[in-house]
């Protein structure tokens, strides 16, 4: 008898703490704090309305492409928050009059948002304000997208992510749209 008294106690202390983990871990204070956290507000919200961005699709794009670490690197050599390439920075600065410009100012917060909120702004105005293929570009690169839009007869509406060419650039556009939605959850009643 001492045994399946002592199994249901078992049992409901484990039901009880994975309810209680369950609830930590999917409330709002915890998803901000250590899955979605947002830095750098001041500067995405000023850049992003600055140029008609949703706030929320940068910091999904941010979140996605250095989890908001300003000092991060990729492989191919992308820097900073947004993850810009030195060459796309040389053109963005190029393109916004930005004087003096050196690679490690893509480490810099600031100008990497604001860098990185002129470059999708472009793509916006390019892509007719279509967040796939605006995200596809961002990632894949704008020529990419243009190929595929001629080579199989995508318009300005394409919402199909499935039918992306490329594995990456189809979970980067996932991934940042899922992210936005969860920003816009978490952060939209701030704006």
């Amino acid at each position: 008898m001492r045994f399946w008294t002592w199994l249901k106690v078992l049992v409901i202390g484990i039901l009880l703490s994975a309810t209680g983990i369950y609830v930590i871990l999917t409330s709002d204070l915890f998803q901000k704090k250590y899955i979605y956290p947002f830095l750098y507000q001041e500067a995405v919200y000023t850049y992003a309305l600055e140029r008609d961005i949703d706030p929320f699709l940068v910091a999904g794009v941010i979140r996605a492409e250095s989890k908001f670490i300003s000092e991060a690197r990729s492989p191919k050599g992308a820097l900073g928050l947004m993850q810009i390439m030195p060459e796309t920075g040389r053109w963005i600065a190029e393109q916004t009059n930005h004087k003096d410009f050196m690679t490690a100012d893509l480490t810099d917060p600031d100008i990497n948002i604001r860098f990185g909120t002129w470059y999708l702004a472009s793509l916006k105005k390019e892509f007719a304000g279509n967040e796939v293929l605006i995200l596809a570009a961002y990632n894949g690169g704008r020529g990419n997208v243009k190929q595929w839009m001629q080579r199989y007869g995508w318009t300005k509406e394409f919402d199909d992510i499935q039918q992306i060419p490329f594995q990456e650039t189809r979970d980067y556009v996932e991934k940042v749209l899922h992210n936005k939605k969860r920003y816009k959850e978490l952060y939209g009643r701030n704006l």
